[in-house]
């Protein structure tokens, strides 16, 4: 395709306000207006969808190198695109783990290659995930690939001594420490919540205090070495609170929520269905309810899918041997609109805010995030909010079927992702 490529986007609703025409030319953002022409345009029409940029994943799970049984670097990104995201982070929980330069180049030229959407790989804190000692973190960030994010996700960074000094470390180039923040010694044999549910179950449970006293422990590591730390997929009231503390001390903390954590509730763990079986657990609904209040207030800052594909033998199988996780990036953004717009608590400004521009920020990904005008990366997401569909796994661009929503109905559909000016998806389906 060549740089002069132009596509027309009629009467479409950018940010949710008033219809405006957009102008892509090649890889960028022509022309915001109304009555736009444009000779030998492919003209959409986009009259009643909303216009947003492109989604930025800080969670995924892409298993490539190791676990191409579960997902590819070319699977993961196409499930991505058809979610309406332009970019994503990678996680490096892989075999081998992302913990040199080889590895994180590795997966981001993989990213290149698929060409669906930007690939920035996440890179270990630890050799081998296993929290004995710093993984090559300068390495990765002097890497073609750049890391700015590093993460032990899977696995808590526990050891207290070795936190400091990886939030000491990544100062040096503004990355960011992402914590998994889980205590180990609190959640051995946990399956899942520990509450009322798990009483009644007889299943081992997973105390709030497990989360919650591993991010006080790093909003005030951070503090002291003056770093940032990121804390995944916050799960509790009680995290909520930790972290409304530490911002308003003005330390450099931000936090993510998935999406299954602001709609699902321990409750389901009653059908003893693996699909519910996640790490953090699915909490209560007044944990719920907490989450969903600090995404719309700021105090968590942004939406990660923490999409985690599993192959269906390590979920279809009894709940104490099945695998944690679920797969996220093809419902997001209608979970979000479910839990967030149709609720009232987020405005389509706002959820470009916490699923575009703040993961960019955090990240530091330049060319995302970015505001739709003329001069700016055509990275860009056409939702039919009106939409309203029943969710069915077996049309998934992922390798996976393991989501939580089977048979659910949710809003909104992608209709069009656009990375740089290049349509990834087109009504709905993969370009």
């Amino acid at each position: 395709m060549s740089d002069t490529h132009k596509t027309l986007l009629r009467g479409a609703k950018v940010l949710g306000s008033e219809p405006r025409d957009v102008l892509i030319e090649g890889e960028r953002v022509a022309a915001v207006g109304t009555g736009l022409e444009a000779d030998g345009a492919t003209v959409i029409d986009a009259a009643g969808q909303i216009l947003l940029p492109g989604l930025v994943d800080l969670h995924t799970h892409l298993r490539e190198p190791g676990r191409e049984d579960s997902e590819t670097v070319l699977t993961g990104t196409r499930a991505a695109a058809i979610g309406g995201f332009t970019a994503v982070h990678a996680m490096a929980n892989t075999f081998p783990v992302a913990d040199t330069a080889g590895v994180v180049e590795q997966v981001w030229r993989l990213g290149k290659e698929s060409g669906y959407c930007d690939v920035q790989p996440i890179g270990a804190v630890t050799v081998g995930l296993e929290g004995k000692k710093l993984a090559e973190l300068g390495a990765m960030h002097d890497s073609a690939a750049g890391v700015r994010v590093f993460s032990d996700d899977g696995k808590c960074v526990d050891d207290a001594v070795i936190m400091r000094r990886a939030l000491e470390y990544v100062k040096a180039f503004d990355g960011v420490i992402a914590q998994h923040a889980q205590e180990p010694r609190l959640t051995e044999g946990a399956q899942m919540n520990e509450g009322v549910v798990s009483a009644e179950l007889g299943l081992g449970g997973w105390p709030a205090v497990a989360e919650e006293s591993i991010i006080a422990r790093d909003v005030l590591l951070a503090a002291h070495v003056g770093s940032r730390v990121h804390i995944c997929h916050l799960s509790t009231a009680g995290s909520v609170e930790i972290v409304r503390w530490a911002k308003s001390k003005g330390w450099n903390v931000t936090a993510e929520v998935t999406p299954h954590h602001l709609l699902l509730t321990d409750e389901l763990v009653r059908s003893y269905d693996p699909v519910y079986k996640v790490n953090p657990p699915l909490r209560t609904e007044a944990d719920v309810m907490a989450l969903r209040e600090a995404l719309a207030d700021g105090t968590i800052d942004c939406v990660a899918t923490d999409h985690a594909p599993h192959p269906h033998e390590d979920k279809d199988c009894e709940w104490g041997a099945a695998a944690m996780g679920m797969v996220g990036l093809e419902t997001a953004l209608s979970v979000v609109q479910h839990t967030m717009v149709d609720t009232g608590l987020l405005d389509w400004t706002g959820v470009a805010d916490r699923m575009s521009v703040r993961p960019s920020a955090i990240g530091r990904l330049t060319g995302h995030g970015r505001p739709i005008a003329a001069g700016e990366p055509a990275n860009l997401t056409l939702l039919d909010s009106a939409y309203r569909g029943v969710v069915n796994p077996a049309g998934f661009a992922s390798r996976s079927r393991n989501t939580p929503y089977e048979g659910r109905e949710l809003p909104g559909r992608v209709t069009y992702t656009f990375l740089r000016g290049q349509a990834t998806v087109v009504d709905g389906k993969l370009a």
